[in-house]
């Protein structure tokens, strides 16, 4: 019975796997002003396993300035699917990494190379994700009805919802 994931467990790789082919996250950070700002980043490599989520960018931009002034961000997915995935940023130097995750879009993009000491990962640990099922319309109408139709609210028992909190996983 212990090597039965845990519904955590199961929502964190369902997670993972709406997100997987959806390669823009829209990128939410706080200015120092308090205003939110979400930008389009492209994911590099999502790791649910070991809680990170990677990103490239450039140290002279608003978004390294926000974050290295409030690492709390957002990252919204939309495809078949929506994912909000609320965490925390850090900066990583780590030219391996970098070069690993380094192709000729990003290079022409950010006009450098991933040799350039501008040119920084961004490591999101999330720390609380939703999604919201989308794809499937005849689930989405079933689903719906059977809450018109019940006394609870739109909010228990959706099958089309659900919240993870990363950090129950490490107790």
């Amino acid at each position: 019975m212990a090597d039965q994931p845990t519904e955590n467990q199961e929502t964190i790789k369902k997670i993972k796997d709406l997100i997987k082919d959806e390669k823009v996250a829209m990128l939410t950070t706080v200015s120092p002003e308090g205003k939110l700002m979400s930008r389009p980043m492209h994911t590099q490599e999502v790791e649910m396993d070991k809680e990170a989520i990677w990103f490239i960018t450039e140290k002279d931009t608003e978004k390294y300035r926000d974050i290295d002034h409030n690492p709390a961000v957002n990252l919204a997915y939309a495809g078949k699917s929506y994912v909000s995935i609320s965490g925390t940023a850090e900066f990583v130097q780590d030219d391996n990494k970098k070069k690993e995750y380094w192709n000729k879009i990003l290079g022409k993009l950010l006009n450098t190379s991933a040799d350039d000491p501008n040119v920084v990962l961004v490591k999101v640990t999330p720390e609380i994700a939703e999604y919201w099922e989308s794809g499937i319309s005849v689930k989405t109408v079933k689903e719906f009805v059977k809450k018109m139709a019940s006394s609870n609210s739109l909010e228990e028992d959706n099958d089309l919802k659900d919240t993870v909190h990363f950090n129950e996983n490490r107790k």
